[in-house]
């Protein structure tokens, strides 16, 4: 059985800063996560796209943002159980935790933390005959590395943000890009839909609008697709291609943890405001995955409720303690690996 002091369900971005605000406060902090690497979305779905809202960091990309949060955190020597969901949690008769995961792994804490934004996401997948014969063999639903789509044919299929988003950073990357979309109009933002005429104006995106995907051919992988145009519905037309990329979204699903008679309100765990804690005590909820009035699911967002949910945690676990609050740039950072960080201190001279 792996104890602990805080157990973290989801290692995104807020789980992990919040390893780092409870080694602050001496406290050790184990992970679990049904991916198969730490970071969340920022890893899995797109770790190479920037953004633009983390404090002091004008543009960072979403895997390096990670890279960083785990450079944070080492010194703190938080633990991992990655690759296997929270399956169910037992409260003890002394107010402790033991949560079990869907491979059978027990987890022992005090305190559980819910970080698992918002919640695990399945695909919304185009309903294609023999679609999942294609999957890994030319049809993706997610793009992790750019890299696998140089100087390939590729045509993605969607209206939103992401497909924008992706179609104008591949018309760089790819030999050859096609957006369809069953309709002219786009939900996206209104500088990407500008950006993607401009580079269809120019030759590097080919919009085909209003179509959509109607078929998929290939021996043991994906070679061409079957494009069925609004405007001519009686005939369709076959496009060679390298991958397939339908991005229509994806659906959030809080899983087993729904089942844990936490309060919930679509979708997402109910908590108070003072410390992010839900109606089970010794049980928090941070960062997407929880909701109170006023919520934003924003990164920054899960940095502050992971702060305050520490502090909580600490008086949970010690009350007979009363912790004092230091100023990193005053008291440094002391990591349970031994590293010291702290600030050089001024010598004084005297004067003869």
């Amino acid at each position: 059985m792996i104890k602990t002091d805080i157990l973290i369900i989801g290692a995104g971005p807020t789980g992990l800063f919040a390893v780092f605000e409870a080694g602050l406060l001496k406290l050790k902090c184990h992970l679990i996560d049904a991916l198969p690497q730490a970071g969340g979305q920022c890893s899995e779905i797109y770790p190479k796209k920037p953004i633009y809202d983390i404090p002091g960091f004008p543009e960072v990309l979403a895997g390096d943002l990670v890279n960083n949060l785990m450079e944070q955190i080492k010194p703190f020597e938080p633990g991992f159980t990655l690759g296997e969901r929270a399956q169910t949690i037992e409260k003890l008769e002394d107010g402790t935790f033991i949560v079990t995961t869907n491979k059978g792994t027990k987890h022992h804490a005090p305190i559980v933390a819910i970080a698992g934004g918002l919640g695990s996401f399945e695909p919304r997948k185009p309903l294609l005959e023999n679609l999942s014969k294609y999957e890994d063999n030319g049809v993706a639903y997610i793009i992790k590395d750019p890299e696998v789509y140089r100087n390939k044919k590729v045509v993605i299929a969607g209206g939103g943000d992401s497909a924008l988003d992706w179609s104008i950073f591949l018309a760089d990357v790819a030999s050859e890009v096609s957006l369809v979309h069953r309709r002219n109009e786009f939900r996206g933002a209104l500088d990407s839909v500008e950006k993607v005429q401009q580079l269809k104006n120019q030759g590097k995106i080919n919009l085909i609008t209003p179509a959509e995907i109607v078929g998929l051919k290939g021996e043991d992988k994906l070679e061409a697709v079957s494009i069925r145009k609004t405007t001519n519905p009686d005939e369709d037309v076959t496009l060679e291609v390298d991958n397939f990329v339908p991005l229509f979204g994806l659906s959030p699903k809080l899983g087993p943890i729904a089942d844990w008679g936490l309060e919930i309100e679509k979708n997402a765990i109910k908590v108070n405001t003072f410390d992010y804690q839900t109606n089970i005590p010794g049980i928090y909820a941070i960062g997407d995955v929880n909701t109170y009035p006023g919520k934003l699911k924003l990164i920054l967002c899960g940095f502050h409720e992971a702060t305050l949910m520490c502090q909580s945690a600490y008086q949970r676990i010690f009350p007979e303690k009363k912790y004092v609050m230091k100023y990193t740039t005053v008291g440094g950072v002391t990591g349970f690996d031994g590293s010291k960080k702290e600030a050089p201190k001024a010598v004084v001279k005297s004067i003869n």
